[in-house]
């Protein structure tokens, strides 16, 4: 630290300041924190189950600006695509890879439950 630097207080400036903006910080959501330190962010607001069939259900998920040019950089979409849909081909990619990593759990061997075609899926997420 330079002489004129503490003579000033430019010192007790910079650290009043940095902990102005770790409080702000506190203050943020987890996706405005991220937009504000420009990376990319997507997260998971609810999960939502038919109450009927449980098989049925999706994810209802949030994201930032920089997680769409991410994703378009990355070859899930083009500039004029719906944020929805180019979020949707990550989403149905991230979920298939899941399935293909074989470590989902899977069914009980007793219970019947429908078979899904690993082929299938991959020839479709291509």
């Amino acid at each position: 630290m330079s002489f004129l630097t503490k003579i000033l207080g430019l010192d007790k400036i910079k650290e009043i300041n940095k902990a102005k903006d770790q409080e702000q910080n506190k203050q943020l959501s987890a996706k405005d924190l991220a937009t504000k330190k420009k990376q990319p962010w997507v997260g998971v607001i609810d999960t939502h189950i038919n109450k009927e069939n449980v098989r049925n259900g999706f994810f209802e998920l949030d994201w930032n600006d920089l997680f769409i040019k991410r994703l378009i950089n990355e070859g899930y979409g083009v500039d004029n695509d719906k944020h929805e849909e180019i979020v949707d081909r990550w989403f149905r990619e991230l979920c298939a890879n899941v399935v293909i990593d074989g470590d989902f759990g899977g069914p009980l061997e007793k219970i019947k439950t429908g078979n899904l075609d690993i082929n299938n899926v991959k020839r479709n997420n291509d």
